[in-house]
């Protein structure tokens, strides 16, 4: 017979019952306090984001103008060239760091379209890349938490969002902005360069520039290559204070 002030065999009591209730509760509140403290962090950051922007869209879009000019042949490298030694002249090594080694290309393949970039430079909240090829491609702009502008050097880009019932064209010296949240399909055409900048939150992005090479084209030492290449950018710019 069981003892009034036992529950029967298997069956658990009522003390048992309200601590594990209570110590459910607790792990609940701990979460939701961390989820509610994660995103609070997150808000305030968002909002201070611009003070850690070094360069500027508009000034950018004149340069790549001015590239242009300065190269009426379509010299894809002489452009390149034109780009990087202004940055250099404009922007102090104390203030961001630059990649200067214009041979230091790579494969990208990004929401099904495929280039070479060259990293000029990579923070926390900026990235300002040359991305291009001469055979062309197409794909998604992927879903992203900063804006990102395409400077066209030479060639075309046409971008298309749904809905509309005609492509968008971007040729030379014209700047296509992909803003923050927006979603496109988008092509470049034989022979199409451009000057990409994005701002707001880079690692972000990480995971739609890292898919493909993952899930698809398997080009794991390009991956790897572009992950340290990039890392390398980013702890220089923190070192120096660029966030």
């Amino acid at each position: 017979m069981a003892s009034p002030n036992k529950s029967p065999k298997g069956t658990p009591d009522s003390t048992s019952l309200k601590t594990g209730f209570l110590t459910s509760a607790l792990g609940l509140g701990i979460l939701i306090t961390i989820f509610s403290t994660l995103i609070g962090v997150g808000r305030y950051l968002d909002n201070i984001k611009d003070k850690w922007y070094v360069f500027d869209p508009v000034h950018l879009h004149q340069l790549s103008q001015a590239a242009i000019a300065a190269n009426p042949a379509n010299d894809t490298a002489g452009i390149i060239q034109y780009i990087v030694a202004n940055l250099t002249q404009t922007y102090p090594s104390t203030e961001v760091r630059l990649n200067l080694d214009v041979n230091e290309w790579m494969f990208n393949n990004a929401g099904g379209a495929m280039g070479a970039m060259y990293i000029i430079h990579a923070s926390i909240t900026e990235y300002l890349i040359i991305f291009g090829t001469p055979l062309g491609t197409e794909g998604h702009s992927g879903l992203h938490l900063a804006d990102d502008y395409f400077n066209i050097l030479v060639g075309e880009q046409w971008a298309f969002a749904p809905g509309a019932l005609e492509k968008e064209r971007y040729p030379p010296g014209s700047v296509n902005l992909m803003a923050r949240g927006v979603k496109k399909q988008y092509k470049m055409h034989e022979g199409c360069f451009a000057l990409e900048y994005a701002r707001g939150w880079i690692p972000t992005m990480a995971p739609f520039g890292a898919m493909d090479a993952l899930t698809s084209t398997l080009d794991f030492p390009t991956f790897f290559r572009t992950a340290r290449i990039t890392a390398r950018e980013m702890i220089g710019n923190i070192l120096i204070g660029k966030i």
